[in-house]
C-alpha cells in the first residue's frame, strides 16, 4: 500500500531546534510514523516537553541540549545518539533564524554568526552524521529547513536570506554528492503562524499577510511537518537535491519588515 511508504518504523531521527514550533511538530510527525526521535535545542525544558509528546506516540525519545553554533556540542549530539540507539537514519536540520535588521546595521560578527547558524552548522552536522548512516544501514535522509527569505526580496533580511540561499545550494549539491545512498532535500518555508510569531505579529498584521497568500491563511507548523515526513520517508525515495516550497502559493512577500531609507541610515552613521 502507498501509505506504507510513509512509515518510519524504528528509524532513528535527529531533529535540531526541536524545542517548539516547527521543530516540535516535525518530531511528533516522525514519531507518529514510527520513528524514535532525538530532540535537541538550547533549552532543556523545551526539549523535555517535545520528548514527552514523542513518547505519547509510543516511541522512544532522547532529549538533549545542544547549541548548534558550538562544534563540540554537535559532536556530543551525534555521539549520544549513537550510544543510545546505535544508528542514525534521518537528520532534520531545523535550527536557524535571525532578527530582521537593515543590511547597513548588521555587523561583520553578526553576519558571520547568522551564516554559521543557518548554513555552516547544518553542513557540519551532516558531515558528522553521514558516515554513521552509511556504516549502520547504508542509507539515510537529510532534510534542511530553509526560508522564503532565501528566494524572495525581503528588506531587512539580507544576512538571513543569503545564509538560507546558501543552504538551498548546499542541499542541491549534497544531494548529488551523497547519492544514491543518502538523500538530501530541503523545505523553503513561507509565513508560518507559530507561538514565536505571535510575540511580534499583531492579529492585524497576520490578517494582512494572509490576504496576500492564495490559500488565504498563514501556514501551520504541521504543514511543514507533513512535508518533512514525506522527504524523510521512502515515499520520496526518488527525490534528492531539491527544495520544496511550502508557502500557500505566495509569490508575493506576505509580510514586509519596516526598514529606514538608505539615506537616513547613512545620515545616522555620519556618512
Amino acid at each position: 500500500m502507498i501509505l506504507d511508504q510513509f512509515r518510519l518504523t524504528d528509524k532513528i531521527a535527529i531533529v535540531t531546534g526541536s524545542g517548539h514550533g516547527i521543530g516540535r511538530a516535525i518530531c511528533v510527525a516522525l514519531a507518529e510514523a514510527g520513528a524514535n526521535i532525538v530532540c535537541c535545542a538550547r533549552t532543556q525544558s523545551d526539549v523535555d516537553e517535545t520528548a514527552r509528546l514523542v513518547r505519547e506516540c509510543g516511541r522512544e525519545s532522547l532529549a538533549l541540549t545542544c547549541d548548534v553554533l558550538e562544534t563540540d556540542q554537535l559532536e556530543s549530539l551525534v555521539e549520544a545518539t549513537m550510544q543510545q540507539f546505535g544508528r542514525i537514519d534521518i537528520l532534520v536540520n531545523n535550527a536557524g533564524g535571525a532578527i530582521p535588521r537593515p543590511a547597513l546595521k548588521v555587523s561583520e560578527r553578526s553576519f558571520e554568526k547568522v551564516v554559521r547558524f543557518n548554513l555552516t552548522s547544518p553542513f557540519l552536522l551532516a558531515k558528522r552524521v553521514v558516515p554513521h548512516m552509511i556504516r549502520t544501514s547504508g542509507s539515510g535522509s537529510i532534510v534542511n529547513i530553509s526560508s522564503g527569505s532565501s528566494v524572495q526580496q525581503i528588506a531587512g533580511m539580507a544576512h538571513y536570506g543569503a545564509a538560507k540561499a546558501g543552504l538551498n545550494q548546499l542541499t542541491h549539491l549534497l544531494g548529488v554528492e551523497f547519492a544514491p545512498s543518502i538523500r538530501v532535500n530541503g523545505i523553503i518555508v513561507g509565513q508560518i503562524d507559530t507561538p514565536g510569531a505571535a510575540s511580534v505579529l499583531s492579529d492585524e498584521m497576520k490578517a494582512r499577510a494572509a490576504s496576500k497568500i492564495p490559500m488565504k491563511r498563514l501556514g501551520r507548523d504541521t504543514d511543514i511537518a507533513a512535508c518533512a515526513l514525506y522527504l524523510a520517508s521512502p515515499a520520496s525515495g526518488w527525490v534528492t537535491g531539491h527544495s520544496i516550497t511550502v508557502n500557500g502559493g505566495a509569490d508575493e512577500v506576505p509580510l514586509a519588515f519596516p526598514v529606514p531609507a538608505l539615506e537616513e541610515m547613512i545620515h545616522e552613521d555620519g556618512g
